[in-house]
C-alpha cells in the first residue's frame, strides 16, 4: 500500500459530506490542515486512474473527533462537472496550489493511502439511460471497518453502549483512514477492506472490457427503491458484508420485478447496519444480551442484526457464510472450485469439463467464502437442500469442501446444522430476475491472473445484462 509522508511535513485530511453526488451538482469536502491552501486532485477509477479536475483552497486545522461523532471539519464545496462520467473518484489531497510533480497513478492501489485521500462517488445525471449495470459500492463495509476516531464497527462495547455507531462523516471509507484487519498474504499492496484491494480490480476489468456501468453506494440503494429498478443487473464485488434493511428490501424487490444480481464476491449481507435518518451514521447491535464483549461474534447465536437469525440471506443471494469461513492469517492452502454442470452457458467458452478445478493455482476460495447447505445425489453432485434458505432451483455450479483440521487455520461460523460438511458453493438460481453468486471474496483477485475468470465473469454479465 501506499504511505506516503506529508509534503513538507503538513498533513492534508479530508472526507466528503456526504460519498455520492449526481454529476452536475455540488460535493462538500471537508479539510483539516496546518497548511495556508491546500489541493485535492481528483482522479476517476476506471481501466487506470484519469486525472479529472482540482479544487483549491485556503487550509484551517480542525482537531480530529471520536468514531461515533461528525467531524464538522471546514467545508469547501466543488461543482462538479455535468460531463463527469459515473464513477469511483479518488481525491489526492495536499498542501499549497501546485499539482503534485508525479506520474500518473498505474492503478488504484498506487492512490490508496491510509491518510491525505477521500472517495466519493458520481451518480448518472439520468440513470440507466446510456447503462443497463448498477455497480453497487460498499460504502457500509468500508466505514464498518474503518478506524479513524479509535474504533470500527468491531471490539467489546464500552459500558455505555448497546451497539456500535460510527459516523461516516469522518475520514476513511475507502482510502484515506487506518483499517481494522491484518494483510492480505495473496495481495499485500492494499489492506483488504479498501476499494482498492477488491472493488478496483473489478471496475478495472469490467470497463477495460467493453462493458458500461453506472455507480451508486449502499447508501444511495437505501434511500431510493427504486434506483436498481432502472438498470438490467446490479453488481457486486469482493466484500459487500454490511446491509442494511432498506438495502435489502429494496434489491429483493429489484430481483421480484425481474432485476438481476451478480454477486463476484462474499460474506455478502452478513450484518445488517441501521443508517441514521440524516444517513451520516450508520449502527449495528453484535452481541446478544448478556454476551462476554470481546467474544467472536460470528459464532455466537442471538446477535441481534445477524442477517441469517433475522431473515436468512440465502433467501436472496443463494448462500450464506454460515455454510462457509475464513482464512484469517498468512498465506493459505490452495483451494479451488470443483466444476459441476460445465455446460450452463456461465461456463461457455472455458474448457471446463465436469470436475475440474477451477482457480486452485491461484487460490480462488477465500479468504472469505459463502454456502449453500448441499447433499450429494447418486451422481455425486452437490445439489442444494434448502433447508437454511436456498430458494429451490438454485444450481450448484462449483463446490469447494473447506478444511476442517483446527490446524488448517480456516474459522467456520455458527451453523444450524452439525453435518460435518463445510463448503463454497457456487450457483445460479433464477426467482422473477436471475441471482449468480460466486461465493468467494478473492474473484476480483483472480480475473488478472486466470483466463477461465475472465470468461466466466464476462459470459455471467453479458447472460444478465
Amino acid at each position: 500500500m501506499t504511505e506516503e509522508a506529508p509534503v513538507d511535513g503538513v498533513m492534508v485530511n479530508g472526507y466528503p459530506g456526504r460519498a455520492s453526488v449526481r454529476a452536475g451538482e455540488v460535493l462538500r469536502l471537508h479539510i483539516s490542515t496546518r497548511a495556508r491552501r491546500f489541493r485535492a486532485d481528483f482522479y476517476r477509477c476506471g481501466p487506470r486512474p484519469r486525472l479529472m479536475g482540482h479544487l483549491e483552497g485556503p487550509g484551517a486545522y480542525a482537531e480530529p473527533g471520536g468514531h461515533d461523532e461528525d467531524w464538522t471539519w471546514p467545508g469547501h464545496d466543488m461543482a462538479i462537472p455535468g460531463h463527469w462520467p459515473s464513477g469511483v473518484y479518488v481525491a489526492v489531497l495536499g498542501p499549497g496550489t501546485e499539482h503534485p510533480a508525479a506520474r500518473t497513478p498505474a492503478d488504484a492501489a498506487a492512490l490508496d493511502a491510509r491518510h491525505s485521500r477521500l472517495l466519493f462517488v458520481v451518480t448518472a445525471r439520468d440513470p440507466g439511460r446510456t447503462a443497463r449495470i448498477l455497480y453497487k459500492v460498499p460504502l457500509f463495509t468500508y466505514h464498518a471497518y474503518n478506524r479513524s476516531g479509535g474504533a470500527s464497527l468491531y471490539g467489546a462495547l464500552s459500558r455505555t453502549e448497546t451497539r456500535r455507531t460510527v459516523t461516516l462523516a469522518r475520514p476513511g471509507g475507502g482510502t484515506g483512514g487506518p483499517v481494522k484487519g491484518r494483510p492480505d498474504a495473496h495481495d499485500p499492496r492494499t489492506p483488504r477492506q479498501t476499494f482498492a484491494h477488491w472493488d478496483a480490480p473489478f471496475i478495472a476489468w469490467l470497463e477495460t472490457s467493453g462493458f458500461t456501468a453506472d455507480y451508486c453506494t449502499d447508501l444511495d440503494l437505501d434511500e431510493d427503491p427504486e434506483l436498481a429498478h432502472r438498470y438490467r443487473l446490479l453488481l457486486s464485488a469482493g466484500h459487500d458484508e454490511y446491509w442494511s434493511e432498506g438495502v435489502r428490501r429494496h434489491v429483493t424487490d429489484f430481483r421480484d420485478q425481474g432485476g438481476n444480481l451478480a454477486i463476484f464476491g462474499a460474506n455478502t449481507c452478513w450484518w445488517r447496519v441501521t443508517p441514521n435518518s440524516a444517513g451520516t451514521a450508520i449502527s449495528c447491535a453484535k452481541y446478544p444480551p448478556g454476551a462476554p464483549q470481546g467474544a467472536d461474534t460470528d459464532r455466537m447465536r442471538g446477535a441481534p442484526d445477524h442477517w441469517w437469525e433475522i431473515e436468512p440471506e440465502n433467501r436472496l443471494i443463494g448462500v450464506s457464510y454460515r455454510n462457509g469461513g475464513g482464512h484469517w492469517e498468512g498465506a493459505r492452502e490452495s483451494l479451488g472450485f470443483t466444476v459441476q454442470h460445465p455446460e450452463h452457458p456461465v461456463f461457455a467458452g472455458t474448457g471446463l469439463r465436469e470436475g475440474d478445478v477451477l482457480g486452485g493455482e491461484h487460490h480462488l476460495v477465500g479468504y472469505e467464502c459463502d454456502g449453500a447447505a448441499y447433499r450429494r445425489d447418486q451422481q455425486g453432485r452437490a445439489v442444494a437442500t434448502g433447508e437454511d434458505g436456498t430458494p429451490d432451483g438454485f444450481t450448484i455450479l462449483g463446490v469447494a469442501d473447506l478444511p476442517t483440521a483446527p490446524a488448517s487455520g480456516w474459522h467456520t461460523a455458527v451453523r444450524e446444522s452439525d453435518g460435518p460438511g463445510r463448503a463454497a458453493t457456487l450457483g445460479i438460481y433464477t426467482r422473477g430476475g436471475t441471482v449468480f453468486n460466486a461465493a468467494t471474496t478473492d474473484w476480483p483477485r483472480l480475473l488478472p491472473l486466470e483466463p477461465r475468470i475472465r470468461t466466466i465473469t464476462r459470459n455471467v454479465i453479458t447472460l444478465l445484462t
